[in-house]
């Protein structure tokens, strides 16, 4: 399994937590020191709960369960959406719709739509529309498509919700609570590390920082996904050393 070190998360500047004045309390535990004003996070912490999150995404992968990755910040947003692109995992990236967990029911109705519009341009339904009628359909289809991101391959509600900052993510933190959905994140010293289940103690601000993270989550799941495949192949192909039944044709 991909495994992160101390140099490669100074290096991406994972250390550097927010002004003293701005902490949580509940962050004490993972704070190493204070410098000029400014709290240093323990990346001795950080590496272990990165492990301990990375193993638990592993698990998920490979029992065939989807985990949902949440980050809209903007230094965030470009980074997950096109690493979790690569591991066919859902995630948002522009806009948390408030609902997206908890009224799942009116969300699928919304993908369904969005289906719909898909097979209307397969089948080509859309092409006895008039112009005016296509052009409306578009730009539903663009509405749908920023609203829900590739949550419309979301038929169940996730396993598991990895945030990308938890302040700014607040509502998909609650929503997540509410259904009793675990939840990871980068958790920075501004921020309430009892919200979620496990917190990986880090600079969620720095693009590097997001990046080299989320590299290690997303090797993790891959890991998972392959050896689920493998124990798919295992399973479909013929034992060894078994030849396929043949039936002789009677002969008179």
């Amino acid at each position: 399994m991909p495994r992160t070190n101390f140099q490669d998360l100074l290096d991406a500047g994972a250390h550097f937590g927010h002004l003293k004045r701005k902490w949580h309390p509940n962050m004490a535990p993972y704070i190493f020191d204070e410098k000029k004003g400014i709290h240093v996070i323990d990346l001795n912490k950080t590496i272990l709960k990165l492990d301990e999150a990375a193993n638990a995404m592993k698990s998920i992968a490979r029992s065939g369960k989807k985990i949902l990755f949440v980050a809209t910040k903007k230094q965030a947003k470009e980074i997950v959406a096109e690493k979790i692109k690569t591991i066919n995992m859902p995630y948002v990236t522009e806009r948390w719709s408030g609902g997206m967990l908890t009224n799942f029911a009116t969300i699928r109705k919304a993908i369904r739509k969005m289906t719909s519009i898909d097979k209307m341009a397969v089948d080509g339904t859309l092409n006895t529309m008039s112009k005016r009628e296509r052009l409306q359909v578009s730009r539903q289809r663009a509405k749908l498509e920023k609203n829900l991101g590739s949550i419309s391959e979301l038929t169940r509600l996730p396993a598991a919700i990895f945030i990308v900052d938890i302040r700014k993510e607040h509502i998909a933190l609650a929503e997540s609570r509410k259904l009793g959905i675990p939840i990871y994140a980068i958790v920075d010293t501004n921020s309430d590390p009892t919200m979620v289940d496990l917190p990986i103690p880090a600079n969620d601000d720095a693009a590097k920082s997001i990046a080299l993270i989320t590299d290690v989550l997303v090797g993790a799941i891959r890991e998972g996904l392959d050896e689920r495949k493998k124990e798919k192949d295992k399973q479909v192909a013929p034992k060894a050393g078994k030849k396929p039944r043949t039936v002789e044709k009677a002969t008179k």
